[in-house]
């Protein structure tokens, strides 16, 4: 669904959203652990000024893993066929009216143990105007992968921040359990 939006990875816009809430320190381990790995490699190999503290032991640990999934993202289909024929040019507009609907999972998994810790689910609605939509967004399909552009990107990312903020609203509460052996 979301290739055929012109919509790349999740990942990026939950990274931002995660560290812009402050509740999580975000580790990488995607592309750009790539160049951290050069860096170390550059140490290792006694290129890099000498003090640069390229020692063993200090990445930091990811106790967390988080797992998106968009369970349901469409438009939904235009409203108004019976109100563009009693309505005229007003009917037409309002028979070109569509609601972009999403909803995302978020789970949250220990890493330590393998325990899912959390789930949240979140949605979120927006409208699309049919000819105003075309009219006042043709062109702006670029940047942050469509999400800060599309109708589709906007309404994912907002039920995405629906998600998280009611996983953080249930870690408030939570306590870990405690199983016997482990």
């Amino acid at each position: 669904y979301l290739r055929d939006h012109q919509l790349g990875s999740t990942v990026p816009v939950l990274r931002l959203m995660i560290q812009q809430s402050n509740c999580f320190v975000i580790v990488e381990r995607g592309r750009a652990l790539n160049q951290v790995t050069g860096e170390r490699a550059l140490e290792q190999s006694g290129e890099l000024r000498s003090g640069s503290n390229f020692g063993k032991g200090q990445m930091a640990a990811a106790d967390y893993t988080m797992s998106p999934s968009v369970q349901f993202a469409d438009k939904t289909s235009k409203v108004g066929g019976f109100l563009g024929g009693r309505l005229g040019v007003l009917g037409s507009l309002a028979g070109n009216v569509g609601a972009n609907e999403a909803s995302t999972t978020l789970l949250l998994i220990d890493n330590r143990s393998g325990v899912q810790v959390s789930a949240a689910e979140g949605s979120a609605r927006n409208f699309d105007f049919g000819f105003f939509g075309a009219a006042f967004t043709g062109g702006l399909v670029g940047g942050a992968g469509g999400y800060a552009n599309t109708p589709q990107g906007k309404v994912v990312t907002a039920a995405f921040a629906d998600s998280y903020n009611q996983m953080v609203q249930s870690l408030r509460n939570y306590k870990a359990q405690t199983v016997k052996g482990g």
